[in-house]
């Protein structure tokens, strides 16, 4: 996502990648930024219009400063620069597929990490105010994400919305995506008899 890519002056936002996995196919991709997102995107918009609002390299930086400003003592002159010799890859300007799944990966250990037995003042209360304890994520992929926003559009708007919010051309692949709503099912014939 870079500055230029996203529509702010319409409601919702829209964004066009520049981008996509089926381009090749002259297939146009649009991406609707609601409110709540807005809200999330509206700081990272703030820079040079074609540089992209989340780059691996500027986490990194920012992570490296803030562990250094975290530090105890003081850093040894010979260690200033060690991570540049020693680093495994090259940070590029942009996440990618890989890069972005290997940052929500760390953010998923490190939260569970910090959350291994929640606390009284941890426990989150549900839709019915009961409560309900920090879910412990073993593994998890961004995909998962994907997967339950789609099973909620569906639940939601049907079958069409979901479709076209995560871009498929065809319903068959959304059905992959989004889970039938076996509650709507029994509700169906809770009222049919």
């Amino acid at each position: 996502v870079r500055p230029c890519d996203v529509d702010t002056t319409v409601e919702p936002w829209l964004y066009i990648p520049m981008e996509h996995k089926s381009e090749h196919r002259n297939h146009e991709r649009r991406i609707f930024i609601g409110p709540r997102a807005q809200d999330v995107l509206r700081p990272y918009l703030l820079r040079p219009v074609d540089a992209f609002c989340f780059s691996p390299f500027d986490s990194e930086k920012r992570r490296v400063k803030e562990m250094r400003e975290k530090r105890a003592t003081k850093i040894p002159p010979s260690q200033l620069d060690r991570r540049k010799l020693q680093a495994k890859r090259v940070l590029s300007e942009r996440y990618n597929k890989d890069s972005y799944n290997r940052a929500i990966s760390r953010a998923v250990k490190k939260a569970n990490r910090n959350r291994l037995t929640p606390t009284k003042e941890e426990l989150d209360r549900d839709l019915n105010g009961e409560e309900t304890a920090v879910v412990r994520l073993e593994s998890w992929s961004p995909n998962q994400l994907r997967h339950a926003v789609a099973t909620d559009i569906r639940r939601q708007f049907g079958i069409e919305a979901a479709q076209t919010v995560l871009g498929h051309s065809k319903a068959d692949v959304t059905q992959i995506y989004a889970e039938r709503d076996w509650r709507k099912a029994a509700e169906v014939m809770s009222q049919l008899g």
